[in-house]
Order: structure tokens, then sequence, then C-alpha cells
């Protein structure tokens, strides 16, 4: 159901009534800095004059959410002084595993998280998410272990979304290894059976990393120095989460509009679907799943088109660097250090191919060098990677060797989060740096 925008800013006002500690100073009628309607002057000034600018009512929309948190999620980090971090972690953590009445005493807002995920939005088929989960199951499995990095490194060439990452202490390498790793575990979790029904796997990621935004969101409004509203906005306000739970289909999508269709086929309606249920899990309101093609590529452009531009070297270039030497696999095994080191040159080509419209030079200067080596590993390991992933789509698609198959994924991806390691979905306050002023470029 779309929300009109007259009730969309109710419900940002609602922020300061109903949490007060955390929004009650914040003057939500302003519009931040980092919001612009300049195309050329913003995130997607390179292609300002290739694309049409999106509907007047979706770019209104856009603007208005630059402003939104998560106030259900927000309500139950903001019970950290009373209960303390690890108690509130403790009782997510059951209230997914075994429902909210296996927690003693729960409090309302906990209660009120768990109900808020439970509820099933009228548009959903969980037939078609748990078949979009089947088919995102190979990508995920053979593709995604070489291009999570790139993916990740993408997240920081902004500074006005890429601060509460630096803020919240992942600027070291280790900590970029636990940020990336978790991401991967996040999305692969997701993909398994059943995991984003109530009790699942999925089910319990997407709780659990709507506590840390809204952790973060907590603290850095309550503690962190020199955190301007008026020039960033809320913390990882709802627009973006858009682009990491998004950014599959957006691509399908343009595709699509290549070829000149307008349907998506069964296969591709799955894998929508599948999608923007993950996103609803994730606490993104409804209106921000759009599901035409048009339509997600329409709210994507208004939010990237909505958010000045801008890279700070000491933000978004201490991020790329750390994630980028960062060092991946668990152990130091002679075969895990090949991987990480043959993985990590080809996280700069998904950077430059996927995000930054091929231009090297903008890469060498935000310390993502690419070299003739780095082709040359792709030029190897991309093939191999394509055919293996042609002999399981084949094998997929024959009755009698379907579900073995599935189930070879399956336990494949199992091996993954094994590597990955255990994802806490935390922040730690104590490691929060101040921010600094950032001036508009």
């Amino acid at each position: 159901m779309t929300a009109s925008l007259e009730q969309v800013h109710q419900r940002i006002e609602l922020q300061k009534t109903a949490l007060p500690a955390i929004y009650g100073e914040i003057d939500f009628s302003q519009t931040p800095e980092r919001y612009t309607e300049d195309l050329s002057v913003s995130s997607m000034k390179s292609y300002a004059d290739k694309f049409p600018a999106p509907p007047a009512d979706i770019v209104a929309r856009v603007k208005a959410y630059t402003m939104l948190g998560d106030v259900t999620a927000d309500a139950y980090a903001g019970l950290m002084g009373e209960y303390g971090f690890k108690r509130l972690v403790d009782m997510l953590q059951t209230a997914c595993d075994e429902g909210i009445e296996a927690v003693p005493d729960a409090p309302p807002e906990l209660a009120a998280l768990i109900a808020e995920m439970e509820v099933k939005p009228d548009w959903l088929d969980m037939n078609l998410v748990r078949e979009g989960a089947r088919l995102n199951r190979l990508p995920m499995a053979e593709s995604s272990p070489w291009m999570i990095r790139g993916a990740f490194l993408a997240t920081f060439l902004n500074k006005y979304t890429a601060l509460p990452m630096a803020i919240t202490g992942t600027l070291g390498h280790s900590t970029a290894s636990r940020r990336v790793n978790e991401t991967a575990t996040f999305f692969t979790v997701t993909t398994l059976p059943n995991a984003l029904e109530p009790r699942g796997e999925g089910f319990k990621a997407a709780a659990m990393v709507r506590m840390m935004h809204s952790m973060v969101r907590y603290n850095v409004l309550r503690r962190v120095k020199g955190w301007d509203v008026s020039v960033y906005g809320i913390p990882i306000p709802q627009v973006d989460q858009m682009p990491a739970g998004l950014i599959d289909v957006f691509l399908l999508a343009y595709k699509m509009l290549e070829e000149g269709r307008t349907e998506f086929t069964a296969e591709e309606r799955a894998r929508v679907e599948f999608s923007r249920y993950r996103c609803y899990l994730l606490g993104l309101p409804e209106d921000l799943l759009a599901d035409t093609p048009q339509g997600i590529i329409d709210i994507m452009n208004a939010r990237s088109g909505s958010i000045r531009d801008g890279f700070d070297d000491e933000t978004c270039g201490s991020l790329v660097r750390a994630t980028l030497a960062a060092y991946l696999p668990p152990d130091k095994s002679l075969g895990n250090q090949i991987h990480n080191a043959l993985e990590r040159r080809l996280a700069r080509l998904v950077l430059v191919q996927h995000f930054l419209g091929g231009n090297t030079q903008m890469a060498r200067d935000i310390g993502v060098p690419v070299q003739k080596l780095d082709y040359v590993i792709a030029g190897v390991l991309f093939p191999m990677i394509a055919a293996k992933m042609a002999i399981y789509n084949a094998a997929l698609k024959v009755p009698g060797l379907r579900g073995l198959a599935d189930r070879h994924l399956v336990a494949k991806l199992r091996r993954l989060l094994k590597r990955y390691g255990h994802a806490e979905f935390t922040t730690n306050a104590e490691a929060y740096r101040p921010a600094k002023p950032v001036p508009a470029e």
C-alpha cells in the first residue's frame, strides 16, 4: 500500500514525539545539505544527461524518507540505558529463535518489533519469495564471494552517506573485514530454504541488522559530537538501505528496458519479490519497494540523484583503503591467502566497472588503482565462474537433477557461512569517533 506524502511526513514527525530521547531536538522541516535536486551536483552527475528525471512524486517521497529512521527498531535500541547492550541482543535473538513468549518479561518495544516483522503485507506471495531465494542461491554461492568486497567499496564513495561507517569504527582493517563478512553473511543466509519465515535464519538476521542500524542512530544522535543533522540528516535513513537491498533487481530492470521488455518473466518476478520482502523485513517502507521495472529504476535513480556528490579522503578514502587491504578469510592457509589476493584484485574491477562507469582515473584518485594484472586474473577467473554457473543452471533445469543441484548449492552456502564466521550484527559505541564538518563542494 502506497502512503500519501502527507502520511509520510506525519510518520517522520512522529519520531520526535514517539522517541524524544533520540529525535526530540531535530527539526524535521529542514532539508539537510546532503540532499539536492540538482543532478549536476549529485552522485549521479556523470549520468545526468543520460536518464530522464524520475517523477516528481517519487522525488518528493525520497526527499521525505531522507529524514526517516526506523521508529519501531529505534524504540527498542532506545532501551540500552535500561537493559544494557548485551541483554537487548540476547532478548532479540531469543524472540527470533523461539518466539516472543520465550522472553521473560519481554519489553513491549521488543514485542512490537517482532510483531511488525511478522505482519505479511498484502502483496506478499511466500511461494514467490521461496522461489526467488532458490534462484538466488546460485549467484550467491558462485559469483558473490568474488564480488562482495567490490560492492562494499561502492558504499564508501560519498562522504554524506559513508560518515556513519567511519564514526562507528570501521576504519581499521580487522573491523573492515568483519563488516564485509557480516554483509556477505546476511545476503547469503537469506537465500537458504525457508530462511525468511518467522523463526528462520534470514528473518533473525534481518532483525539483528535492523537493531544494529538503530543502535548506530541512537548512539550517533545522542553521543557523537559534531554530527550535524542540517548537513548529514538522519544516520542511515531508510533511503540509504535501498541500494544494497535492491541493486540486483535494479540492474535487472535496466537490462529489461534495454531489451525492450516491460514485464517480468516468472523467474524474474520471483527474484523481485524475494528482494522486496527481504527489504520489507529490514524495515523499508512499502512505498519504496516498487514492483515494476520502471518503478524500480525511478525510485533508485531518485535516491542516487538526491545525494550531493562528494568524496572526502579522510572519511571515504580511509574506508576504501581499509576495506581493500582487509584480509577476509578465516585463517592464513596458503589456499586462503591465494584466494584473498585474487579476490582483492577482482574487487577493484567490480568497483570500477559496476559503480564507477569504467573510469579508471577516478579509481586511482580514490586509492583503488587498477593494474594490467587485474585484467589478466579477471580474464581467467570470470570465465571459470561463468562456466561453473552455466553447468549448475543446466542441472537446475533438469527435473531429475534439480533437487540434487540445489542441495549442493545449499551445502556450499553453509560452507561459505562458516568461512565468513559468526555475524554479530552489532556496533560498539565506545569505538565511535567524533564527526568532523564536511563542507559542500
